[in-house]
């Protein structure tokens, strides 16, 4: 069978990427990360270049989701990931005590959060968080686990909210 469809991603320096059968892995400045790609599709390393190829159009999908993987992989031991996280409410604060972030949101309890590894918060006013991380999805996946503990509701715009995140307000009952 004939190659066809080549994507090529340019290697930085400092990043190191090595490829065994499936498998390929990324080490950089910011960490070292991992992924397996779809069996019928190929990566291969030459020079300073990754190249992505599929066997046919039958795996377009994969093709394009293993070059996203792989570009997302570069940029996070590379720069990483940030989430920049807002509360607004009086009383809803963010805080880091004993390796755990406590979110204070209006229940009658904090809420404890548990920072799973390859995350770091940052805390510089008790009103924003900063979620950073080599890995997208974990830096993601974590940001949206702690805006699911109030999200912002309709009405006062009140709960926790990404940074550049719009809240489409209600108008509230008049009187009549």
């Amino acid at each position: 069978m004939s190659r066809i469809g080549n994507r090529v991603l340019v290697i930085p320096e400092g990043v190191t990427v090595t490829v065994t059968e499936n498998t390929v892995n990324v080490k950089g400045p910011k960490g070292e990360l991992s992924t397996e790609v779809h069996a019928n599709i190929q990566v291969e390393v030459k020079d300073n270049e990754i190249v992505i190829t599929r066997k046919n159009d039958n795996f377009k999908n994969f093709h394009g989701t293993a070059n996203a993987n792989i570009a997302n992989m570069i940029k996070g031991v590379t720069e990483g990931f940030e989430k920049k996280l807002e509360s607004v409410g009086v009383g809803y604060r963010f805080a880091l005590k004993d390796g755990k972030l406590v979110v204070t949101a209006g229940y009658s309890h904090p809420v404890n959060v548990d920072i799973p590894e390859g995350i770091t918060l940052e805390v510089p006013s008790n009103t924003e968080l900063f979620v950073r991380g080599a890995d997208k999805q974990l830096v993601g996946e974590f940001a949206a686990s702690v805006r699911k503990i109030r999200k912002p509701e309709p009405y006062k715009g009140k709960g926790i909210r990404y940074a550049n995140e719009t809240i489409i307000r209600k108008v509230g009952k008049k009187a009549s």
